[in-house]
């Protein structure tokens, strides 16, 4: 996190832009230097998993955010490759042999697991961010986010036994027993993700449909089409023009 600090500051973010960066690290601290840090690494899953959220979404959002427009410029990160490497990052982590894995070598594959994390969720919002895709784009980009992710928290939620060795033997002197605490996890991940991806793409539709009203190819409500000039050279209906005699 020290570094991740330098490197915020050394983009230098505009005054209203530092929120973003501030927000950004309050999140990195409150989950890995307060005791949340101590229930993931030795009690709880649904802790972890918190982890794993603010890595891989939130704070990844923030730090995207608090990049200055005028800085970096030239990196375009595509779509379609960013969303399958988020993807990936997250169904592979949390493979059971993996996870548990990851958890028994604290200091080594597990700072890997979670510098993963943060960059698949930068190469995620970096193209909703900083990308030039139309509104609509970047709204049915986070709407496939939010469908193809949120089944990892549901399948957690209703698997009917803990699948992770590594919590089941964990020691509890309080809290939801194994299968409770990865029941809790899971509701608690698919809850998160359906607020922030969903409040995304909400956010991106009524933008798109905002401009597309602005440049007129949306008809106000309670409007009628503007009658259609007939053409030239087309014969009267009979009786609608009198005889001249």
């Amino acid at each position: 996190m020290p570094a991740l600090a330098v490197g915020i500051v050394a983009l230098r973010p505009s005054r209203d832009r530092v929120p973003a960066a501030v927000a950004a690290l309050a999140l990195l601290f409150a989950a890995f230097v307060t005791e949340l840090q101590q229930l993931a690494t030795h009690t709880f899953l649904w802790a972890h998993l918190l982890q794993n959220v603010v890595l891989a979404e939130w704070a990844p959002a923030l730090l995207v955010l608090a990049v200055p427009s005028d800085r970096l410029q030239r990196i375009r990160i595509p779509m379609l490759p960013a969303l399958a490497a988020w993807l990936a990052t997250y169904f592979v982590w949390h493979l059971p042999v993996i996870y548990d894995a990851a958890l028994r070598r604290p200091h080594t594959l597990l700072h890997v697991e979670h510098l993963t994390y943060l960059i698949a969720g930068v190469a995620l919002w970096w193209p909703v961010i900083r990308g030039n895709q139309p509104s609509a784009v970047k709204a049915l980009y986070l709407f496939a986010a939010f469908v193809l992710a949120s089944p990892l928290g549901l399948l957690l939620a209703l698997i009917p036994r803990a699948i992770y060795p590594y919590y089941v033997h964990a020691p509890r002197t309080w809290g939801p027993r194994p299968l409770a605490d990865q029941q809790i996890a899971g509701v608690t991940m698919a809850a998160e993700e359906a607020i922030v991806f969903f409040g995304a793409f909400a956010a991106y539709l009524l933008r798109f449909l905002a401009d597309e009203q602005a440049s007129g190819q949306v008809r106000p409500s309670g409007t009628r089409p503007a009658a259609r000039a007939r053409p030239a050279g087309l014969r009267a209906a009979p009786g609608s023009v009198r005889s001249r005699h």
